[in-house]
C-alpha cells in the first residue's frame, strides 16, 4: 500500500505502520516535529517512510495516489475541515479508506465553541473547531466516502472512523 500521513506529529503512528505497508508519505506543517520524525525513524532503522514538512493543504497529489490517508486528531485544527476531507477524498485510489481520529468537542464540551475563540485570540490556546460527530460524518459523507466502521470509546470526545471511497 502507498499510505500518506498528515498531521503526523513526531512520526510514531508512521514509524508502527511502516513494516506492513510499501510506503508511507508522512507530513506536519512543523519542521521541528519533522525532525524528531527523522530521528526516530533513524534510530528505528525504518527506511519506508518519507517525512515532509507542509500542511495538508499545500500538498498536491495526483488523483488517485494512495491506498489509505490517516490523519489522526488533527481535522479539529484545521481551518476548513470540508476541504481538507474533499482533498484526502481526491487523493485516495477507488476503494481507499481514510482513517482517522477526531475530537469532537461539539458533542460533550459545547461551551468550548466559546472558550475556544478567546483562548486563541489571546494566544493561549491553539485554533479548535468546535464540532459533532454528526457534523463529521455528514462532512465524510458528503465528500462521497461511505463510513466503514466507527468507534468512540464510552466516555471519549475523539471518534474513530474508518471510511471508504467507493470503488
Amino acid at each position: 500500500m502507498e499510505v500518506m500521513e498528515f498531521g503526523c506529529g513526531t512520526g510514531s503512528t508512521a514509524i508502527a505502520h511502516a513494516p506492513h505497508v510499501k510506503h508511507i508519505l508522512a507530513t506536519d506543517f512543523s519542521a521541528g516535529m519533522i525532525e524528531i520524525a527523522r530521528g526516530k525513524a533513524t534510530a528505528a532503522g525504518v527506511e519506508n517512510v518519507t517525512f515532509s514538512q507542509m500542511a495538508i493543504d499545500e500538498y498536491t497529489a495526483a488523483d488517485g495516489t494512495f491506498d489509505a490517508v490517516m490523519g489522526h486528531s488533527i481535522l479539529h485544527l484545521v481551518e476548513d475541515r470540508d476541504a481538507v476531507i474533499s482533498e484526502v477524498y481526491r487523493m485516495l485510489k477507488p476503494g481507499g479508506l481514510f482513517i482517522s481520529n477526531t475530537a469532537c468537542l461539539g458533542d460533550k464540551m459545547k461551551y468550548f465553541k466559546l472558550i475556544g475563540p478567546i483562548g486563541n485570540f489571546f494566544g493561549l490556546l491553539p485554533m479548535v473547531n468546535v464540532f459533532s460527530v454528526r457534523e463529521l460524518t455528514d462532512s465524510l459523507t458528503g465528500a462521497g466516502f461511505e463510513i466503514d466502521h466507527q468507534w468512540q470509546p464510552e466516555k471519549a470526545v475523539s471518534v474513530f472512523i474508518v471510511a471508504k471511497k467507493p470503488g
